[in-house]
């Protein structure tokens, strides 16, 4: 599959290049680090696959006379999209979580509004806003610098963008309760054996929020998988897109 995020010939050279070089070489290191663990342990295709152990006779095979090894290609990409966006959801809403918590209004104002915002967006709409508006934002915003005019973003960073802002969000409400079910004597405990304010939470609050956190995050990977499924509506050839084509076509 191909993870690169590229712009047109005539931004290469623009001051934008640097950071799309960027962009681009962490896309294929995370797809670097990814594929190779998923097609060799390969559930479908593989020597001891499904499709080839049970349905090799059936419109499922692999090879040249069914349509498996499509499918086992949609499905490595939509792993990899789940993969890709979980740790990428979880961190944003850990932060998004602590600002909810924080004393200053400005970021407890603005936690608030980036939870009810992603919440309330649809979330096909949302990978629609990232994938045709984003660019079109960004490239007015460096033709105005003479950095270019025109950029392209990648369907699968833009899938992984979309669903990870949508998933960070529903995530910090989940992270918010989970530290509201911490009593405050924690805190309390630690700073008076001497621990600092850093190491309180990684060594008593940390253990104790993913306990608390892990069935209401579970659920939530659950609709994350779910979600993935919205990428093909911009092209990105995953599994859901792979059986439409394979239904259209047989």
């Amino acid at each position: 599959m191909e993870t690169e995020v590229t712009a047109p010939a005539e931004a290469q050279t623009s001051l934008a290049a640097p950071l799309w070089d960027a962009i681009d070489w962490l896309a294929s290191s995370i797809w670097a680090l990814v594929h190779p663990v998923l097609s060799t342990v390969d559930p479908l295709c593989g020597p001891v696959g499904v499709f080839r152990l049970f349905l090799s006779d059936t419109i499922l095979a692999c090879g040249d006379t069914g349509w498996g090894d499509d499918l086992a290609s949609g499905f490595y990409v939509t792993a990899s999209l789940a993969i890709c966006t979980l740790p990428l959801g979880l961190l944003i809403g850990f932060f998004i979580a602590l600002a909810k918590q924080s004393q200053e209004k400005f970021l407890h104002a603005a936690a608030d509004i980036y939870t009810t915002l992603f919440r309330g967006l649809p979330e096909l709409l949302t990978l629609f806003i990232i994938y045709y508006g984003l660019p079109i934002v960004l490239g007015r915003a460096l033709s105005a610098f003479g950095a270019g005019d025109t950029i392209e973003i990648n369907p699968f960073i833009a899938g992984m963008v979309a669903i990870g802002v949508v998933f960070s969000a529903y995530c910090a409400e989940v992270l918010q309760s989970a530290f509201k079910a911490i009593p405050h004597g924690q805190y309390e405990g630690g700073y008076a054996i001497g621990l600092t304010h850093g190491q309180t939470m990684r060594l008593v609050i940390l253990p104790q929020l993913i306990r608390i956190a892990l069935p209401g995050l579970g659920n939530l990977w659950m609709t994350l998988l779910k979600d993935t499924a919205l990428v093909s509506a911009v092209g990105l050839p995953d599994i859901l897109r792979q059986a439409n084509i394979a239904a259209k076509v047989t």
